[in-house]
């Protein structure tokens, strides 16, 4: 039995806030350490950490989600030119998948917004 369409907003919306949890964490990880973090924080992981916290935490309530995601992508494109492209072209080969999903992922919710269950549709800004 095929999910019913009417259902989409609100699958919208759990899509949104699973996939801003999990990038959210990254930058948990990366100024709390849990999970321990691999690397030194440079400036840009530094950048990168607070665009995860920030960003995360306002697509997590659906806040701003259009121009937020939008940034997101931006910056989930840029970490996989900047980090992984340059390891080899094939992101299942060069560690890059995550950074390429998270993009499009953004992109999407760029797009469609934030859902029925956020703070923009509470707000009447779907």
């Amino acid at each position: 039995m095929p999910i019913p369409a009417t259902w989409s907003p609100r699958l919208l919306s759990v899509m949104r806030v699973v996939v801003a949890l999990v990038f959210f964490s990254h930058g948990i990880s990366k100024f709390f350490g849990v999970p321990p973090f691999p690397m030194a924080l440079t400036p840009l992981l530094m950048v990168a950490g607070v665009l995860e916290v920030v960003g995360g935490g306002l697509l997590i309530v659906g806040l701003f989600t259009r121009p937020v995601a939008f940034l997101l992508s931006g910056m989930s494109a840029a970490a996989y030119f900047l980090a992984h492209a340059p390891q080899g072209p094939f992101p299942i080969a060069n560690g890059g998948e995550p950074a390429v999903l998270y993009c499009f992922v953004f992109l999407y919710l760029a797009a469609a917004g934030g859902g029925a269950w956020s703070v923009d549709a509470a707000r009447g800004r779907v």
